[in-house]
C-alpha cells in the first residue's frame, strides 16, 4: 500500500506520515532515508522551520540548481502552491494547490525548479518544518524571486 499520491506537475509529492498517540501526546518519524517511494537517492543537506502569521504569503520563488523542498506542517494551515511557467514543459500553466495542516501530518516533495510557494490560512500561525537536498549557498544563493501577485503569472 503506498502512501504517496502524485500531481500533475512532475515530481510534486505528498507522502502521509504516521502519527502514533498515547496518553502522553504523539510522535510521528517526519523523515527516515529508506523511504526510497519519497526520496529516491536524494539525500537531505539542511533543514529548516518557519513560523507565519496568519494570512502572510511567502512566494513566488525558485530554484534552477536541482534544488528539492520537503515539507511538513507541524502546526496551523498552509496552502502550498506551485506553478508550471516553462513554456516546453507538457504542464505549461498548471498551477497545483495542496493544504497541508498540523492535524493531518504529511511530507509535501516540491521540485524547485517550479515556482512555488505558501500561504499560512486560518486564524493561527503556522510552523512549517522544510528539509532541502542542497545546503543553501549565502554567497551565491540557489533563488530567483517573484512577488506573490506578480502578474507575469498571475497566480496567488
Amino acid at each position: 500500500m503506498s502512501k504517496i499520491k502524485n500531481f500533475s506537475l512532475e515530481g510534486v509529492k505528498v507522502f502521509e506520515l504516521d502519527k502514533l498517540a498515547d496518553e502522553r501526546g504523539s510522535f510521528t518519524e517526519i523523515m527516515r532515508m529508506d523511504w526510497k517511494d519519497l526520496f529516491g537517492d536524494e539525500k537531505i543537506q539542511q533543514s529548516n522551520l518557519s513560523i507565519t502569521y496568519p494570512g502572510m504569503i511567502r512566494a513566488w520563488h525558485r530554484h534552477a540548481r536541482g534544488q528539492i523542498d520537503y515539507y511538513v506542517v507541524a502546526k496551523g494551515a498552509v496552502k502550498i502552491c506551485a506553478y508550471d511557467d516553462d513554456k516546453n514543459s507538457k504542464t505549461f500553466g498548471q498551477l497545483i494547490e495542496i493544504v497541508a495542516t498540523g492535524e493531518k501530518l504529511q511530507v509535501v516533495r516540491m521540485p524547485g525548479h517550479y515556482w512555488h510557494g505558501v500561504k499560512t490560512i486560518g486564524t493561527d500561525i503556522s510552523i512549517l518544518a522544510y528539509f532541502i537536498n542542497n545546503l543553501y549557498d549565502y554567497k551565491s544563493p540557489d533563488e530567483e524571486r517573484r512577488p506573490w501577485n506578480d502578474e507575469k503569472n498571475n497566480r496567488s
